[in-house]
């Protein structure tokens, strides 16, 4: 990797920390809100968001815009967080996350905040949703890129699995899924409570293409969505993302109970302690 890639790398780490402060201080605010999926995206979103994706936050509804579907829709935070940074409202927004009033509830909502493309929260949905996005661009000749961000405990459903299966039978184009493999849902692990590995023989055997990443690593993130956005197109692509559930808050690692549980105030200035600690200076 070139000097200018890693001065990249370091930039978008550094948003990515930036983010997870901003969903930890959110959901201390709010007093509630889902913590524990929203670190874990952090690295994968912040990749997109400001790297990856053809968007024009000051035109939101841009028809040539690439489509971006927080299908693990209880992980908002990190979207609202993105969207922020990015310029599609005020940072200050941010505090009034899950209150009366506010443009950001606890799940996003298309017809409510700028930049959300699918009003999501009940899970199972969003790739279905992309699926028909895509195929409205290939309907009006648009090039544009869906982008599709699954939980693993969410492919538990039905209905992913049928979106999976019709993307490959009609060979749909541009349509890249990311699958945050954190191993940790609501009630415990994924294996506990339904295991859905082996992941990548599953997609496979539905015809997609697939690629693995550490959701973790700039450095692997940023060339796998590359590879992701070429490959996609010939054809569906997903890429499975091993991720860690509450990413960056050492007590937070792994644990189911931190799905959506807002931290106390003495848990609060640890985890706020450990996020800024994680190098570079927070803006």
């Amino acid at each position: 990797m070139g000097k200018a890639d890693q001065q990249r790398v370091r930039e978008l780490e550094q948003i990515a920390k930036e983010l997870r402060i901003a969903v930890l201080k959110m959901v201390y605010s709010a007093g509630s809100g889902h913590i524990g999926g929203s670190l874990s995206a952090a690295d994968i979103v912040t990749a997109l968001y400001f790297d990856k994706m053809r968007i024009k936050p000051e035109e939101p509804d841009w028809d040539d815009r690439d489509r971006f579907i927080l299908s693990k829709g209880h992980a908002g935070p990190i979207l609202y967080a993105a969207l922020a940074r990015r310029g599609y409202f005020p940072m200050e927004e941010l505090s009034t996350l899950r209150k009366l009033g506010s443009r950001l509830s606890g799940h996003p909502a298309c017809f409510k905040t700028p930049g959300v493309d699918m009003t999501s929260g009940s899970l199972g949905h969003g790739l279905s949703v992309g699926l028909g996005m895509r195929l409205a661009g290939r309907v009006k000749g648009k090039d544009y890129r869906v982008f599709v961000l699954l939980g693993d405990g969410e492919i538990q459903e039905g209905q992913v699995w049928e979106a999976a299966m019709a993307a490959a039978h009609f060979k749909v184009d541009n349509l890249v899924a990311v699958v945050d493999y954190n191993r940790v849902q609501l009630d415990g692990t994924v294996e506990e409570v339904m295991e859905v590995a082996p992941l990548a023989d599953k997609w496979r055997s539905f015809g997609w293409q697939v690629l693995n990443m550490n959701g973790h690593n700039m450095a692997d993130i940023l060339p796998t969505l590359d590879e992701a956005i070429d490959r996609s197109k010939e054809g569906p692509v997903v890429v499975i993302a091993d991720t860690v559930k509450g990413k960056g808050v050492s007590f937070m690692e792994g644990k189911s109970a931190w799905h959506g549980r807002c931290p106390t105030e003495e848990e609060y200035r640890q985890a706020l302690a450990e996020l800024e600690g994680q190098g570079g200076e927070v803006v």
